[in-house]
């Protein structure tokens, strides 16, 4: 089963697609963790993403594609993947036809304030790679590694209105360009709420 997840940033998409990624064991792929992969490797190539990902811009398509293209080519790519964070506009779902066929797209839905107030309360563990809410973890440490939980770049305030302004221009379209294959789940509640009706969805297809 080959999934697209579409919403804003911070919206819940990584977390649904940890749920569905284990109950249909199919991979997630997250461009921003292919994106990072690169930064940590200080090429040419990832000093420019590095730059784009800081002041919340869009990596360029033909580079995006040449990444997500060649991650479908690993063996856990067989039987399906969910792509989070791709495509990010209509240039790349255009793109993404011609190299692929997806089963299903689903759109999580969330109001940009929640959005803000999430994501500005995030906190990344540089160790393990854990994700942490200020929210209700209060420990600057985090519980698997003991590592000192640092704010991203892309999850302080200033970062994420543009990041939001940036969606909303670019990939709020797809919406329309995915119509006819797009179901929609409001994220507003607890991750539970949000996979319930999913994983249902979901099984439906497989049927």
């Amino acid at each position: 089963m080959k999934i697209i997840l579409l919403g804003a940033p911070g919206s819940g998409k990584g977390t649904l697609a940890k749920k569905i990624s284990k109950d249909f064991d199919i991979p997630q792929i997250s461009t921003g963790d292919l994106f990072r992969a690169i930064v940590k490797e200080d090429s040419a190539l990832g000093r420019q993403v590095k730059g784009i990902m800081e002041s919340g811009g869009l990596v360029p398509d033909e580079v995006t594609i040449e990444i997500v293209k060649k991650r479908f080519l690993d063996d856990d790519c067989k039987n399906g993947f969910i792509l989070d964070g791709f495509p990010r506009t209509v240039a790349q779902a255009e793109a993404l036809e011609k190299i692929t066929n997806i089963d299903s797209v689903i759109l999580v839905d969330l109001a940009f304030d929640t959005i803000i107030e999430r994501l500005s309360a995030r906190r990344t563990c540089p160790g393990c790679g854990e994700i942490f809410s200020a929210l209700d973890y209060k420990s600057t440490q985090c519980d698997k590694c003991g590592a000192t939980l640092i704010q991203r770049d892309d999850d302080k305030p200033e970062t994420i209105k543009n990041r939001l302004e940036v969606y909303e221009r670019n990939t709020a379209p797809l919406i329309n360009f995915y119509s006819e294959r797009l179901f929609k789940v409001s994220s507003d509640k607890t991750p539970e709420d949000t996979y319930r009706p999913v994983k249902t969805y979901l099984e439906s297809l497989e049927a």
